[in-house]
């Protein structure tokens, strides 16, 4: 066994190029870039462990130089298709996990490998989720940025897992950026909240205390709140709690529409961030215009208060 760094790098908007372009068009479009990330790994001392029709499993020895790959990766990739109708767009998601790796026949088995698919699977599109042993593994003087999304549900594991977001976007290094050592005094912040957010959505309502925050909605069984329309991203959005205040993150493909009570107006969301100040409703996938789509309310509920409002019982 080996301590391995496993990056499963996942292409994403395929059915979309495939409508497109047809089937021979596409599929060379596909194996051009898994081709291409398959070669920018090899020059930085990964190993193309399979190639996975519209993905790559790729491992490293070295951590520093697995993280700094995937990042190259997504940054060039990025550059290439800024123009690019979003039609004909491959973006990538991926999943990164280090941890004692058995090689055999030149395949990978072990949880690491488990956890970098599952993380890959979790993914919106452009990101890349790593789990806790890839940032300690990085060290302090690193030069990665990283940004915690807490513990989160794992399929095939009992326990949640820390899950952090390596970001690599330019607009992205903002002051919500963290390394490692600032995580204990957020949980500890954390501890000291009271109140809840309600979601409701069709028939299913479910209460979140803001000490179990952040949570995610969206169509996988992985999410915390499950919306099971195929306009809905894997992972559509996050809801996580900053200086007493709850925040809404677009992370999907085709965007989110907030709208509270009593405005005239939504929120569009494309990968930005809406303080939840009030109660509303969120669409996804598709504005509130489409009569359709899918819509989840919300309520901000405040210790025994409802934004000013007896909570009802």
């Amino acid at each position: 066994m080996a301590d391995l760094t496993i990056a499963f790098v996942d292409l994403t908007g395929s059915v979309s190029v495939f409508e497109t372009l047809g089937n021979d068009q596409a599929t060379q479009a596909v194996t051009r870039l898994t081709q291409w990330i398959g070669s920018v790994g090899v020059d930085n001392g990964g190993t193309v462990v399979k190639m996975l029709g519209d993905g790559v499993l790729l491992a490293f020895s070295n951590n520093h130089h697995a993280v700094q790959t995937i990042v190259q990766i997504q940054q060039e990739h990025a550059n290439r298709v800024a123009r690019w109708p979003d039609r004909l767009k491959l973006m990538m998601q991926v999943g990164m996990a280090r941890g004692q790796v058995v090689q055999i026949d030149g395949d990978c088995f072990g949880d690491a490998v488990n956890v970098a698919s599952r993380l890959s699977d979790l993914a919106g599109p452009e990101q890349i989720l790593v789990n806790d042993q890839v940032i300690r593994a990085l060290g302090t003087c690193h030069g990665v940025r990283s940004r915690s999304l807490g513990p989160m549900r794992i399929k095939g594991r009992v326990e949640p897992a820390e899950v952090f977001r390596i970001e690599w976007q330019a607009e992205m290094l903002s002051e919500f950026l963290t390394l490692p050592a600032d995580l204990l005094s957020l949980e500890n912040a954390a501890e000291a909240l009271s109140g809840s957010i309600q979601l409701g959505w069709l028939d299913t309502s479910r209460a979140y205390h803001l000490t179990d925050l952040p949570l995610t909605i969206g169509r996988v069984p992985e999410a915390d709140f499950v919306v099971n329309d195929p306009r809905v991203s894997r992972l559509h959005v996050r809801i996580d709690i900053r200086t007493g205040h709850c925040v809404l993150e677009d992370i999907s493909s085709y965007g989110t529409w907030v709208r509270f009570e009593g405005a005239e107006n939504a929120i569009a969301l494309r990968r930005q961030e809406c303080l939840l100040h009030s109660d509303g409703e969120i669409a996804m996938g598709a504005p509130f215009s489409e009569h359709s789509a899918p819509r989840i309310r919300f309520r901000l509920v405040d210790g025994n208060m409802v934004l000013g409002r007896p909570a009802p019982r």
